[in-house]
């Protein structure tokens, strides 16, 4: 894979009930176009099967506003990235597909993105000084949890994770004691 120095790249997120798209070049930020699914409210929380099919129906237009608020046609992209997981795995199928897809009728890779490390590594996005490394992260997201040393952004060491209840699912239920709304 060979890139030039500041490759184009569409970002597909659909871990779990929002569908989400980016264009990056490079560094910089050009679209970021976010669907919720309000549907899951009523239910205090996300059902799968629904969240899967709200996918399918946002995917296309999610990302074809990504890519004009970019201003750039799909034929110039030079990737498609998307959530590999963890996650829903009808969420991440909805997604994964349509990046597969997309990669190959352009005739450019697509790139598996681990979700935790993704929310690890999307504060390097934000102006700011870099992080120090190494440093300690504790990663809370919905039914997974990770802690983990980041040595650098190619290099993490998973200290501990998820075996079975995760942070994610106290914040939830605690939240619903306080009264809070999904």
């Amino acid at each position: 894979m060979s890139f030039a120095s500041h490759p184009l790249i569409l970002g597909i997120e659909s871990s779990c009930d929002d569908t989400s798209a980016a264009v990056i070049r490079g560094p910089s930020v050009l679209s970021n176009v976010v669907a919720n699914q309000a549907l899951h409210a009523e239910m205090g929380g996300v059902v799968p099967e629904w969240a899967s099919r709200a996918h399918l129906a946002k995917i296309s237009p999610v990302v074809q506003s990504a890519l004009d608020k970019a201003e750039i046609l799909a034929s110039e992209l030079d990737a498609v990235a998307y959530t590999l997981g963890p996650g829903l795995q009808g969420s991440l199928h909805v997604g994964a597909s349509f990046a597969k897809a997309l990669a190959w009728a352009l005739g450019i890779p697509s790139i598996p993105v681990h979700h935790m490390r993704a929310h690890i590594l999307a504060h390097v996005l934000e102006p700011g000084p870099p992080p120090a490394y190494p440093f300690l992260c504790l990663t809370v997201s919905g039914g997974h949890t990770q802690l983990v040393k980041v040595n650098h952004p190619n290099n993490m060491e998973v200290l501990g994770q998820t075996l079975d209840d995760a942070a994610g699912e106290a914040f939830d239920k605690v939240a619903k004691l306080i009264g809070l709304s999904y």
